[in-house]
C-alpha cells in the first residue's frame, strides 16, 4: 500500500466518521462535565489521602 492509497484510505474514514459525528446536546454534556469533575475530585482525594498517610508515617 503505498503512501497516496493510504492518504485516500483516511481521507476516506475521516468523511465517514464526521458524516456519523454529532455535537452533544446540553444534558449530556452537563452529564460529561458532572463526571470530569467528579474523577478529577476522586484523583486529587487520593492523592491527598497519599501525602496524608505519607506525613503521618514520616516518609
Amino acid at each position: 500500500m503505498d503512501i497516496k492509497e493510504r492518504f485516500d484510505k483516511f481521507v476516506k474514514d475521516s468523511k465517514r466518521v464526521l458524516k456519523v459525528a454529532r455535537k452533544p446536546d446540553k444534558a449530556e454534556y452537563l452529564d460529561l462535565v458532572k463526571i470530569t469533575a467528579l474523577g478529577i475530585l476522586v484523583i486529587g482525594a487520593v492523592g491527598f489521602v497519599i501525602v496524608l498517610i505519607g506525613n503521618l508515617v514520616g516518609l
